[in-house]
């Protein structure tokens, strides 16, 4: 039977979308402003320039501008892998025996494997328009790390990398891609910074975390000539770049005429769910349409549903702004998980807005139920996720399942982020029977939240 929508919708080069959405210009209650970590006060735009490049500043700023036009540089980037397939998941509806529509955006069809080449090209672009000689970054479980090396690259700007220590033991492989690229890769928390020296002294022996790793960056940067600072998530200029995903998901589905009732996204710092999920928010803000919306995230690193509402560090060395966000604090360390990418003590400050107003929902799941759900993705609708997009995988079945206890025809977009292929270690273990699952007591929880500044 000849299917009424194609397996695969793709967009012709000239439907991508040549402007970012910005979310805030929609927000009746804007995300709070950044905190200078001394006075307590609203950072300002020349302060956040000493650490990031002067046009991302404007960007992280502006709440108001609805859409920042993408530069032609960026665009012509863009197509090497753009436009990113929307794919009918005709097979896993198959294997189900749902009466739901089940559609994912795929966003690992680049040689970084993920969405994060989204906004690395795009921040890389504006570091060489100021005529940089570097960035510095942090990354977990190295899809942002892979996807900023290759985009400096790509410049000719230097590329420092401090890459979350489990992550860096875990997946050497992908270490190595960054390499290929040209960037210094260095295991975080490290001896190379005052930072890395003093966690090591206070935590011997830990895995790391992507707390540890942003401290680290920043260091770097600020005391190097030249080099500013990116983060490949939670900030607002980065959920700005991801709203391609959204924008080319909603593009594809109006060709056919399809609303989804249910939007789903894997949620570690927010940068691939806020990507998904911009343009579609924006008509709810707007009171134009409707859709639940679901953040899920790992039960080991529960920043939305176990964490509470308040201003916090961004990182463990509480040298960067203080944003108000779903937090578990600073100085929580989750425990070495395999979805590294989710193993960020905060939420994104518009995420994390949205959710408070209850506009959105969030779930927390444990691994061993995510690998479960890739295992049955991957033998039926051919490709190996990444551990992170298995989050959404699992809540996307759970769903689908429901619609089959109730009989009701639901369609449900969830965003891939990646391909797993650099996660072997992972599949490993759980194939092994070896992999557990780790949830965080309150006490634990409550060591977390002690850290937190009263503000």
């Amino acid at each position: 039977m000849k299917n009424p929508i194609p397996y695969k919708i793709y967009l012709r080069e000239d439907e991508i979308p040549k402007a970012w959405y910005n979310l805030r210009a929609d927000m009746k209650n804007k995300p709070a402003p950044l905190l200078n970590p001394g006075t307590k006060e609203p950072m300002r735009a020349e302060e956040l320039e000493a650490v990031f490049c002067k046009e991302l500043v404007r960007q992280e700023l502006d709440d108001n501008t609805a859409y920042f036009e993408i530069p032609p540089d960026i665009q012509n980037f863009y197509t090497m892998y753009r436009p990113a397939p929307l794919v009918r998941a005709y097979y896993l509806e198959e294997k189900l025996q749902t009466p739901a529509n089940i559609y994912y955006k795929f966003e690992g069809n680049n040689t970084s494997g993920s969405h994060k080449l989204n906004t690395a090209i795009a921040q890389a672009y504006y570091a060489n328009q100021q005529g940089l000689k570097g960035l510095t970054t942090e990354t977990g479980a190295g899809q942002w790390g892979t996807a900023l090396s290759m985009a400096c690259s790509y410049f000719g700007l230097d590329c420092k990398v401090f890459m979350v220590k489990v992550s860096y033991e875990q997946k050497p492989f992908r270490r190595e891609v960054m390499r290929t690229y040209g960037a210094s890769v260095t295991p975080s928390p490290s001896m190379e910074t005052a930072v890395g020296r003093k966690i090591l002294a206070d935590h011997p022996g830990t895995t790391g975390s992507l707390g540890c790793a942003i401290s680290e960056a920043v260091e770097v940067a600020v005391t190097s000539e030249g080099y500013r600072y990116v983060l490949g998530s939670v900030l607002n200029q980065v959920l700005l770049h991801q709203s391609i995903i959204g924008l080319e998901s909603k593009i594809a589905l109006d060709k056919y005429g399809v609303k989804p009732d249910i939007i789903i996204g894997c949620a570690g710092g927010g940068s691939n769910l806020g990507g998904l999920i911009a343009p579609f928010m924006g008509e709810k803000l707007r009171g134009e349409a409707d859709y639940r919306i679901i953040a899920v995230e790992p039960a080991s690193c529960p920043s939305f549903t176990r964490g509470v509402f308040a201003y916090d560090f961004c990182d463990t060395g509480m040298v960067c702004p203080l944003s108000k966000m779903y937090t578990l604090g600073s100085g929580f360390i989750p425990a070495p998980n395999h979805a590294g990418g989710l193993r960020y003590h905060g939420m994104s400050s518009i995420l994390s807005q949205l959710y408070h107003d209850g506009l959105m929902e969030a779930i927390a799941v444990e691994q061993t139920s995510v690998f479960q759900a890739a295992e049955t993705f991957a033998r039926v609708e051919g490709i190996l996720p990444a551990p992170e997009s298995s989050h959404a995988i699992k809540a996307a079945i759970d769903e689908a399942l429901k619609c089959k206890e109730t009989g009701e025809e639901k369609t449900i977009l969830f965003g891939l982020t990646g391909t797993g292929y650099f996660d072997m270690m992972a599949y490993e273990k759980f194939h092994d029977g070896t992999m557990s699952d780790y949830i965080p007591t309150d006490e634990e929880l409550a060591a977390g939240f002690a850290g937190i500044p009263k503000i």
